[in-house]
């Protein structure tokens, strides 16, 4: 079946792309434009037309691009049309009048691309999160992954798997031919350390999932202790009610902001206190459960209660604000590691911000190979690595090596499903090849 869909943006535009793909994307460019196909890859202005051969709906680009040589390896054809939505709806129905055709599903261009071998599986996501990025260091870490980085990595450890257990089949299946002993033998260090190399990997601190989710920041504090005004002006809107009337927040606000690069989501917090109706207590209760699970937590108190309140011990994992500095004449003594804080005057935001910054980069900066960015990544590789110790424990106890194999086996696959590609034929093809067997 052919699929069709608007590949740009919804709403009113300057220009809106089409795309089609299948084997009647051909027929879609003839049935629309009444002329032969373009040249392949090469943009061609045509009119379009519906129901009404008189009258052409648009004037736009027409690019035709033949299979296997498209995104997603069949024939492809992008319509460049004016983005007005009665444009883009009347050109989307003339393509559905065409045989064959159907609007494609959420994902389905992408989904062809890897049916197809365009793409592998983290190739793939990288898209998704290259579309989602918000921030330059996001852009960056999904064009890497889009460009098959992460994916070769994963490629090249599963290889080297495959390798090592092809060594020992042969040893397992072709005992009678002219072999070397212990082939598996010298497999073994590089066994140790590819284990040793994803044990490194998945010790990163979720680095690269927290670069495409976002560092979470929670406000938390007594009532009235300014989290609501701190979180206005970090934003630079009105974000927050904020109001001397304690227990005004009840429930999370969060926001999105661009620090250095990097995605941050703050998030404002009912005041931390006993009492108070149903609702403001299940709005402590969502607090603490959200300051729970935190990236960083900023614990707020007001100056002028500043002796004796215990969220201005500043821990190791937090932040300490003393807020309303402008409240108090003089110099004021703060605790270890807190800084002082007035929104109302600006006093200690560069301080803030620079501390925030500072956390936000050293937790999420990812350097050498490409992070982990999916949680099926890292339950993948902790698979491939539980069947790596086992593999290891068992060739050190002399074990039956069927049951040694089995584990590279096991762990081989778990690499191979990060990408999508797991193909007994590979494990062949080193063997054959490596010892010509049946020569």
């Amino acid at each position: 079946m052919t699929i069709y869909a608007l590949s740009s943006g919804q709403g009113v535009a300057g220009i809106a792309v089409v795309r089609v793909s299948g084997s009647a994307a051909s027929l879609v460019i003839e049935a629309l434009t009444g002329k032969a196909l373009p040249g392949s890859r090469r943009a061609s202005v045509r009119a379009l037309y519906g129901e009404d051969r008189e009258h052409p709906i648009d004037r736009g680009i027409v690019i035709w691009m033949p299979g296997p040589g498209s995104f997603t390896g069949e024939d492809m054809a992008e319509l460049h049309i004016h983005g007005g939505i009665a444009v883009v709806d009347a050109v989307l129905t003339a393509i559905g009048n065409v045989e064959g055709c159907r609007l494609a599903e959420p994902g389905e261009f992408t989904r062809r691309a890897f049916d197809s071998g365009r793409l592998d599986l983290t190739e793939a996501e990288g898209i998704a999160d290259l579309i989602s990025a918000e921030t330059e260091v996001q852009r960056q870490q999904a064009v890497r992954q889009m460009d098959g980085a992460l994916g070769a990595l994963y490629e090249g450890w599963r290889h080297d798997l495959v390798q090592a257990l092809a060594y020992l089949e042969a040893d397992l299946d072709f005992a009678d031919e002219e072999l070397p002993e212990d082939l598996f033998g010298p497999m073994i260090p590089k066994v140790v350390a590819l284990r040793e190399t994803i044990a490194e990997h998945l010790d990163d601190d979720h680095r690269g999932e927290r670069l495409r989710d976002g560092y979470q920041v929670v406000l938390v504090g007594p009532p009235n202790a300014g989290k609501s005004s701190l979180i206005n002006a970090l934003s630079k809107r009105e974000v927050a009610i904020v109001s001397d009337i304690a227990g005004t927040t009840r429930d999370l606000i969060e926001v999105h902001l661009n620090l250095a690069g990097y995605p941050v989501t703050l998030v404002d917090t009912a005041g931390l206190r006993d009492g108070g109706d149903v609702i403001e207590q299940e709005g402590v209760r969502r607090a603490r459960e959200r300051a729970a699970r935190a990236d960083l937590t900023l614990r707020l108190c007001d100056v002028s209660v500043m002796g004796g309140n215990s969220f201005c011990e500043s821990r190791a994992e937090d932040l300490c604000l003393v807020t309303k500095m402008d409240t108090v004449d003089g110099k004021t003594d703060l605790p270890h590691g807190a800084i002082g804080l007035s929104v109302k005057t600006g006093a200690g935001m560069d301080q803030l911000l620079a501390a925030l910054e500072e956390r936000v980069v050293g937790a999420m900066q990812v350097q050498g190979q490409p992070g982990i960015t999916r949680l099926r990544h890292r339950e993948a590789l902790k698979q491939c690595q539980a069947h790596l110790v086992r593999a290891l424990a068992g060739a050190e106890m002399d074990q039956d090596s069927e049951l040694v194999a089995e584990d590279l086996r096991l762990a081989a696959r778990a690499l191979g499903r990060i990408t999508g590609r797991v193909d007994v034929e590979d494990l062949l093809d080193v063997i054959f090849t490596d010892f010509c067997i049946g020569k």
